[in-house]
C-alpha cells in the first residue's frame, strides 16, 4: 500500500507540474496566433523516438489541436506547428513559412513562447508555497527545546557528532530554530561548522566539502537524518489488535522501563526494542501517577504497535494572506538559490554530479508511503521550481537550448541554420537520454552495491563550556 501511495503522489505531482509547464508554453503560442498540433500531458511515444510505440491513454480533437495523456510518464509536450523539437525535424518544415507557423514570427514572440513552460513553473511554485504558508504556516522545534540534544545516525558520527551533544551555535552564532541545522547554506557552506556542548566542554564540528552530497543520497535511500532532536515522549495512541494494546498499553501512558532498562529518550526506546526482537519483554508505564507493570512481545521488526508524541514544544509560525505571498516567493527562489549552489560546487568539483541527480524512484521515496497534504504540495512547490531551473539550462532540447539560440538570433540578427539546429537538437535528445538511461537503470543497480564506511572526522580541540546568565 506504501508503494502505490509513493508511486500516487508522484504521477499526480508530475501531472500537475508537467501539464501547466505545457501550458505555458500553449498559452503563448495561442496568444501569437501559432498553430498548436498536439497538447500531452506525458508522452505518447517512446521518448525520444517520435515513431515508436505510438498510442495515448486518453485524446480528443478540439478544433486544431489534439489533447491528450501519453503512456510514457517521464514528460510531456506540445507539438507547435513549425517548430524544430523531438516530435519533427527539418524535413518536416520544407517550403516558406506559414503566418501560423512558429518559425513565421518574429524572435521575441518564440522567445516568449520558449520561456512560457519556465514562467507557469515559477508563478506554480510561487502559489504553491505561499498557499502552504498560509493555510499551515511553518511549524518548527524551538532550539531552546533541543535541551537533550541529539541523536545521531552513522552520517552524523562520521563527521563527530555524538549521541547527548547539545549544538549550541552554527557557524559560531547561536540559532532559534533546531531546522537551522539542516539548512543547505550550512551544509553547502564554505568552512562551516557546528558548536556542541559535550560532557561540559564546547566541540566544534566541521561540516566536509561533500557532505551535502552524503546527505542527499542518505535521504534517497530513506535513512534518519544525521541528527535528529532526542525526546522524551508518552504514548500518543495504541495500534489497534497490535501487541501493545494487548498488553494493555493505554494513550497518555509513558514508558518508563523495558527489559529491566530504564527508558528516557525514544531512541533509547528503540535501541531496547531492536536488542530483544521477537520476544516478550517486562514493560513499566507511569499511569495517573502510579507505575503500572505490564508485558508486550516484540516483534521481528523491533516494534510493539504504538505511536509517539513528543513531550516537547513546537511552535508555529503563521502568516496572514498578504504575508505568506513575500514567504513564497522567498522559499520558491530559494530553491532556485539551492539549485544554483549545487550546480556550482559540481563545477568545482566539491559536490558528485553522479550522486547529486535523482530520478522518479528518488522523488517518489521523498513523498513517501503515506499521503500528508502539507508534506505533498510543499514537495510539489520545490519541484516546480527545480522543473523551472533544469528546463532553463542552455542544453539544445530542453527549453533554455531554444532560448539561447533565439538569444543568438536577437543579437546577431540571423538565425542558426534548419540543419544546425536539427543537429543540436539530436545532440541535446542524446544527452538528455543518457541522464534518463542513468537516473532510471543505472543508479538503481548501483544501490544494491553500497559504498564503504568511511573513518570518522575529528573534531577540533575542546575548549571549556562558558556557564550560563542567569
Amino acid at each position: 500500500m506504501a508503494i502505490l501511495t509513493m508511486i500516487g503522489q508522484l504521477v499526480l505531482a508530475l501531472s500537475i507540474l508537467v501539464g501547466l509547464h505545457e501550458f505555458g508554453h500553449f498559452a503563448f503560442a495561442k496568444l501569437f496566433k501559432i498553430r498548436v498540433d498536439k497538447f500531452y500531458i506525458f508522452f505518447d511515444f517512446l521518448f525520444p523516438m517520435p515513431n515508436v510505440a505510438n498510442f495515448a491513454l486518453f485524446k480528443k480533437k478540439v478544433g486544431e489541436t489534439e489533447y491528450g495523456i501519453g503512456w510514457f510518464p517521464l514528460g510531456g509536450y506540445v507539438q507547435i506547428h513549425g517548430m524544430i523539437d523531438e516530435t519533427q525535424d527539418a524535413s518536416a518544415l520544407a517550403g516558406p513559412p506559414q503566418p501560423d507557423e512558429f518559425r513565421g514570427k518574429p524572435a521575441w514572440q518564440r522567445l516568449l513562447v520558449m520561456l512560457g513552460g519556465i514562467i507557469m513553473n515559477v508563478i506554480l511554485g510561487i502559489v504553491i508555497f505561499a498557499a502552504v504558508s498560509y493555510k499551515w504556516g511553518d511549524t518548527y522545534l524551538p532550539a531552546s527545546e533541543a535541551r537533550y540534544g541529539v541523536v545521531t545516525s552513522s552520517l552524523g558520527r562520521s563527521i563527530g557528532f555524538q549521541t547527548g551533544d547539545k549544538i549550541v551555535k552554527i557557524n559560531g552564532r547561536p540559532f532559534t530554530e533546531f531546522d537551522d541545522v539542516y539548512k543547505p547554506d550550512v551544509l553547502m557552506g564554505d568552512n562551516a561548522y557546528y558548536t556542541v556542548e559535550r560532557n561540559g566542554q564546547l566541540l566544534d564540528i566541521k561540516v566536509p566539502q561533500t557532505f551535502f552530497a552524503k546527505v542527499s543520497k542518505q535521504a534517497d535511500q530513506d535513512s534518519a537524518s544525521f541528527v535528529t532532536p532526542r525526546m522524551t515522549f508518552n504514548v500518543k495512541t495504541v495500534s489497534p489488535g497490535g501487541s501493545s494494546e494487548k498488553a494493555g498499553l493505554l494513550a497518555g501512558d509513558k514508558i518508563v522501563s523495558v527489559a529491566g532498562a530504564p527508558v528516557q529518550y525514544y531512541d533509547e526506546l528503540k535501541s531496547i526494542l531492536a536488542a530483544h526482537k521477537s520476544q516478550r519483554v517486562a514493560m513499566e508505564v507511569q499511569r495517573g501517577g502510579q507505575t503500572v507493570p505490564l508485558s508486550v512481545s516484540v516483534s521481528k521488526g523491533g516494534l510493539i504497535g504504538f505511536v509517539m508524541e513528543p513531550t516537547m514544544k513546537f511552535s508555529t509560525h503563521y502568516y496572514s494572506l498578504a504575508e505568506s505571498v513575500p514567504v513564497g516567493v522567498k522559499k520558491a527562489f530559494g530553491v532556485i538559490g539551492l539549485q544554483a549552489k549545487a550546480f556550482a560546487k559540481i563545477g568545482r568539483g566539491e559536490l558528485s554530479a553522479s550522486e547529486s541527480l535523482g530520478g522518479p524512484v528518488e522523488i517518489a521515496q521523498q513523498f513517501g508511503g503515506i499521503w500528508d497534504w502539507q508534506h505533498f504540495w510543499g514537495l510539489a512547490g520545490g519541484l516546480s521550481m527545480v522543473l523551472a531551473f533544469m528546463n532553463l539550462l542552455p542544453i539544445p532540447a530542453l527549453d533554455g537550448g531554444h532560448v539561447v539560440f533565439l538569444l543568438y538570433e536577437m543579437i546577431l540578427r540571423r538565425k542558426p541554420s534548419d540543419a544546425f539546429m536539427e543537429g543540436a537538437q539530436r545532440v541535446g535528445t542524446f544527452l538528455i537520454l543518457a541522464l534518463m538511461a542513468y537516473v532510471l537503470v543505472f543508479k538503481q543497480i548501483m544501490k544494491f552495491f553500497p559504498d564503504k564506511e568511511e573513518p570518522q572526522t575529528e573534531v577540533t580541540k575542546p575548549t571549556p563550556a562558558q556557564p550560563a546568565r542567569p
